[in-house]
């Protein structure tokens, strides 16, 4: 399957999505009605990811990396074939087992972001312990449309 894409961000439905705003609420809740969890995906994964020319990256909450444990979830998606993931939610100060265990499986961990009303001190740590890039959130709020956007 030819790609035109650069990379493919999938997102894993979680119960409680805090940074994510009422259309991608509703879409998790619809999946998890439906039935989809982690091994449904890993198995879809399986099947789709040989067939593309671009890399994945998971958007996954961190209590559900925390649930199955962070190495076994790391080695579980190394071994499907993702290459990247996305925490929103991991705090700065417990990035360093989650790094260690994504370094292990050749996962690159974009898990740290930053915000609008990010403190200057706080956000030279979190690019100082960024890899690859830091994830910018650009308004305040969660996402979403909105009917206008402040300067």
């Amino acid at each position: 399957m030819a790609s035109s894409s650069d990379i493919i961000e999938l997102g894993l439905p979680y119960s409680d999505p805090l940074a994510d705003g009422p259309v991608i609420q509703a879409a998790a809740t619809r999946s998890l009605a439906r039935g989809t969890n982690f091994d449904g995906v890993i198995s879809m994964l399986r099947e789709v990811l040989p067939q593309l020319s671009c890399p994945v990256s998971l958007f996954s909450y961190y209590n559900p990396i925390l649930k199955r444990g962070i190495g076994k979830f790391m080695t579980i998606i190394k071994d499907v074939g993702v290459q990247g993931l996305v925490v929103p939610d991991v705090p700065l100060e417990e990035i360093e087992i989650s790094r260690m265990e994504s370094s292990k499986n050749n996962i690159e961990l974009a898990v740290l972001l930053t915000t609008p009303t990010t403190l200057t001190d706080r956000m030279k740590s979190i690019v100082s312990s960024s890899e690859g890039f830091v994830y910018l959130v650009s308004t305040v709020g969660v996402t979403g449309t909105r009917t206008n956007v402040s300067a």
